[in-house]
């Protein structure tokens, strides 16, 4: 079963999270009266803000329904060693129910098969394991919508500029995860780029891409990533990044190059640390999404503009 669940703001997400948590245990009612219930959560990092809203979620959920809940996070975007441990503590511990954000897609699916064989219900967030049927449900955005929206968007703020623009991409894993590649195609499309191949990103035709660099959807690595880019070609003027700490790293070189007022920077997700970088005018946002703020980091009144999208929740940093 795959469920496709939009607005991935971060207070949205741990109430989904919980709802994954919930539907475990409906499936495994019977099992409460006998034993003591173990689930296990385990993300790609503990230092991205959007997994540790899913992790408070999940666990405030675990704590209602009185079950044991592990969590678990590999020690860097990409880490899939650190998610197989992770699984294979879980089976050993007896644990009913895995939680899992893959960092490599398709790396980790014969782990989520011996999962699966040892009689676990494994669900998937955010990320859908390659191919998505390795999972028993998946909760996630339409990365690639939300990637279309965002270039749209780019294309459309830039007008008759955008046929000049100068592209650069700072992704996630050079392994491209399913994530990484449908949020990356999905900007490219929305703004109009042309791809020789849609398999993989890297093989596009179109005169107006600098290049890709890969920050792990970490903002240290993305800074750098983005300097390398700054370094080809220093007239770029629109940025794509895999999620919000790629476009604070990106931002922070480009600032530190004096082009931060010159770049377009277009992101997903939408937690934390991008509300306050809208009030704190470091960045400001176009926000797809449902009409309202976040419960837990409201916007401040009147920085960038609000359209409807029902689907999911986009950001995307521009200049002012």
């Amino acid at each position: 079963m795959t469920t496709t669940l939009g607005n991935r703001r971060g207070a949205r997400w741990k109430a989904i999270t919980a709802c994954a948590v919930a539907v475990w245990a409906l499936s495994s009612a019977s099992a409460f009266a006998e034993e003591k219930i173990i689930v296990g959560l385990i993300t790609k990092t503990n230092t991205n803000p959007f997994f540790a809203k899913m992790k408070e979620g999940a666990a405030a959920k675990a704590k209602e329904l009185g079950v044991d809940f592990r969590s678990f996070a590999g020690k860097y975007d990409g880490d899939n060693e650190g998610q197989v441990d992770a699984i294979e503590r879980l089976v050993n511990a007896g644990a009913k129910a895995i939680l899992i954000t893959p960092s490599d897609t398709k790396a980790i699916v014969p782990s989520i098969e011996r999962a699966r064989k040892a009689g676990i219900l494994v669900i998937a967030l955010d990320t859908p394991l390659d191919p998505p049927s390795a999972a028993d449900a998946t909760f996630a955005t339409d990365n690639q919508k939300a990637g279309e929206l965002i270039g749209e968007w780019a294309a459309k703020t830039l007008g008759d500029k955008a046929k000049d623009a100068r592209i650069a991409y700072v992704d996630a894993l050079v392994d491209q995860p399913s994530v990484d590649r449908m949020r990356d195609f999905g900007f490219s499309k929305g703004f109009g780029v042309e791809n020789s191949d849609w398999k993989q990103y890297g093989h596009e035709t179109d005169k107006r891409i600098v290049g890709h660099q890969w920050g792990g959807g970490a903002e240290a690595k993305s800074r750098a990533g983005m300097e390398t880019l700054l370094q080809k070609d220093p007239n770029i003027n629109v940025v794509y990044t895999i999620n919000e700490p790629s476009a604070a790293g990106a931002y922070g070189a480009l600032k530190a190059a004096g082009k931060a007022k010159d770049a377009i920077i277009v992101s997903v997700d939408g937690g934390c640390p991008a509300s306050l970088a809208v009030q704190e005018h470091r960045l400001k946002l176009q926000r797809r999404h449902r009409a309202g703020a976040s419960p837990t980091c409201p916007l401040a009144s009147g920085r960038g503009r609000s359209t409807a999208s029902p689907d999911l929740s986009v950001r995307a940093a521009r200049k002012f």
